[in-house]
């Protein structure tokens, strides 16, 4: 059986003291992409800030990338969140610095000692999602795909085993999503990384398939546990 990055029991997630979702069960292995669903306000981005350690939880058994979600303080989160990769819908790239200063940051902030090891690896990720000579480029510069194809190489720096995508096209034409569906799936696969990716492009569900789980009535449920 594949190891566990996300294993969660009976959990209930709360927001300004409101339950969002109850009695959540949800598994992710090693290497799985997973679709999260669900219409705007049915506990998506709870369960993503839940699982990154941006909401506390208070009830039930969680873990994530081994780190038990209850016990968590703030000095074991950053801990935990190098093992995560988290892409945003809004890129959250630094405008005021180049492609290539927006992933040294990162790689500085999280313990990157040495500027050859960073180099390498900048140029590595740059190369791997397919913009090798956008280095020196500001984000400015570059259009809406590019700005999340920087995003996902940031997300990637550290060699997570889980990474957090929420709604990583929302902004972005059909076709522009479709390569960066393609691109985080084959990221994923060719790493062994496991990928919660939450959308409401049912377009991207129908043309590329995958298990899907889906926040609806304060609930969390597998498609396949749905009998119709």
């Amino acid at each position: 059986m594949s190891h566990l990055v996300v294993d969660l029991r009976q959990v209930h997630i709360l927001q300004a003291g409101q339950t969002v979702l109850e009695d959540v069960n949800l598994r992710i292995s090693q290497g799985e992409f997973v679709y999260l669903i669900g219409k705007t306000g049915s506990g998506k981005s709870s369960l993503l800030k839940t699982l990154y350690g941006a909401l506390p939880l208070h009830q039930g058994q969680a873990k994530v990338v081994d780190h038990d979600l209850l016990q968590l303080n703030r000095h074991q989160i950053p801990i935990m969140r190098r093992r995560l990769g988290i892409v945003f819908q809004d890129f959250n790239l630094l405008t005021d610095r180049s492609v290539g200063e927006n992933l040294e940051f990162v790689l500085q902030a999280t313990g990157w000692k040495e500027a050859a090891r960073r180099n390498e690896r900048i140029v590595s990720l740059l190369e791997q999602v397919g913009l090798g000579a956008a280095r020196h480029k500001m984000p400015f510069a570059l259009s809406g795909g590019e700005q999340q194809r920087v995003a996902i190489a940031r997300a990637l720096l550290n060699e997570p085993e889980l990474v957090l995508a929420d709604e990583p096209t929302g902004n972005l034409d059909p076709e522009t999503s479709d390569d960066i569906l393609l691109l985080l799936r084959q990221l994923a696969r060719q790493r062994n990384t496991a990928v919660l990716f939450a959308t409401h492009d049912y377009r991207i569900l129908e043309n590329f398939p995958a298990r899907i789980v889906r926040c609806f009535d304060q609930r969390v449920v597998n498609d396949e546990d749905i009998i119709v």
